[in-house]
């Protein structure tokens, strides 16, 4: 079946060589195409170009016209860091920071993560797949095409497999692409409280041969921070996945920089997320890296944390990928847009490196940057089309307003 949009009043992020990434000066420039056709088959893209070059229909046979009646066409958000999945909401410590205690405070308190893993250890495989798979489709239809999901709210090997199995099905149940990141080191559960080192020899020892017997990661992930775990833990970790195969995507510098950057760089991490607090030798190990740093600015927008110096970073000549962290206690939201919008407002950031930022680099932080986050010959088709609206920069001007009217995953309308 070949799919045919056209009247798109701008077809946005075209590539005809398609960039593994975007960095610097570059994050300002995007490819915009007025008066536009894009041609589908088989869920890839064959061809795109202005209406005046478009060579109309030979066969009519198994071919689906598609007015985009005006409507603005981007290629699908790639968001490459979420907790998808979890087993219940956490606005009473939504509550407790109105009332003046911070994230460590109500973690201190048997709030946060721990909170979280208590509650899904009670919850059964199909419950939070079932729910999993209503938060997803409820994203896709915000405009997200690819997505990262990690566990770490299991704590133990039962409930670790658990949501990772959770992942897998998810894999198979929907058309979007997802990349399933291994977080058992999210933080230390009540019974190793005192052990550290004997929960970080279990994670190495006893889950991580069998996450990957059974094949349910795609990468490894730890949360470098005070009060959970250190650079030295962080390494131990990362050179055991290492030996196993699994890449690093890393939890650093949200509320402290202890050198957790330097160390998942070294070890060949694909990215590095959060980076609220940034020193100089943090810019220094990123520059001429292949890692990807990743700004989640939802987080810093729920918890009245500061925001990562994304300006500077480009300054720097960096690449920089914008992700939702969508999860129940610090940022219960997987809609891109807003994160779009929050890029413009609280970062500073032009609408053009947003759109890089949330798209061709987000694409990169999982390993997709040859099949998503552009428009280009041979990618998927995951993609949007918006209302009508004045130009491609209005979607992150107009922060609250629903303006997707069309979602194709794989060419498929979804």
């Amino acid at each position: 079946m070949k799919t045919i949009i056209k009247n798109i009043a701008e077809l946005v992020q075209t590539e005809n060589i398609p960039k593994k990434w975007v960095a610097g000066r570059d994050m300002q420039k995007i490819n915009v195409i007025k008066d536009a056709f894009i041609e589908i088959q088989h869920g890839i893209i064959t061809d795109f170009g202005g209406m005046n070059n478009w060579k109309g229909i030979e066969n009519w046979s198994n071919t689906n016209i598609i007015d985009a009646e005006g409507g603005t066409v981007f290629p699908s958000y790639c968001d490459s860091h979420t907790h998808l999945i979890f087993a219940e909401s956490r606005e009473s410590e939504f509550i407790d920071r109105i009332n003046g205690l911070s994230y460590e405070e109500i973690a201190a308190n048997g709030g946060g993560i721990l909170n979280s893993a208590e509650k899904l250890r009670n919850k059964s495989e199909d419950q939070l797949y079932e729910d999993a798979l209503i938060r997803l489709k409820k994203i896709i239809q915000m405009g997200t095409g690819a997505i990262e999901i990690k566990s770490g709210y299991g704590l133990t090997m039962a409930s670790e497999l658990k949501m990772l199995k959770v992942i897998k099905r998810l894999k198979k149940a929907s058309d979007i692409k997802i990349k399933a990141t291994f977080l058992a080191a999210h933080a230390l559960p009540k019974e190793y409280t005192e052990n550290k080192d004997g929960y970080i020899d279990l994670i190495i020892n006893e889950m991580l041969p069998r996450v990957v017997d059974e094949n349910l990661a795609d990468y490894i992930d730890i949360f470098c921070e005070v009060g959970y775990f250190n650079v030295k833990d962080t390494i131990k970790l990362l050179e055991a996945a290492k030996k196993f195969g699994l890449q690093a995507k890393t939890h650093v510098n949200q509320f402290n920089a202890i050198g957790g950057i330097k160390a998942s760089v070294n070890l060949g991490a694909i990215s590095v997320d959060h980076l609220e607090n940034m020193k100089e030798e943090d810019f220094n190990a990123l520059k001429n890296s292949n890692c990807m740093p990743t700004i989640l600015p939802s987080c810093s927008f729920f918890l009245g944390i500061p925001y990562s110096p994304a300006k500077e970073m480009i300054k720097r000549g960096l690449p920089i990928a914008l992700a939702s962290d969508y999860n129940p206690g610090s940022s219960p939201s997987g809609n891109m847009n807003f994160v779009s919008s929050l890029g413009c407002i609280k970062l500073k950031l032009t609408p053009q490196e947003v759109i890089n930022a949330t798209t061709i680099n987000t694409a990169y932080a999982m390993g997709l940057e040859k099949e998503v986050g552009s428009i280009a010959k041979g990618k998927q088709a995951n993609l949007f089309i918006t209302k009508p609206i004045p130009s491609y920069t209005y979607l992150a001007y107009s922060f609250g307003d629903n303006l997707i009217d069309k979602v194709f995953i794989n060419g498929k309308l979804q």
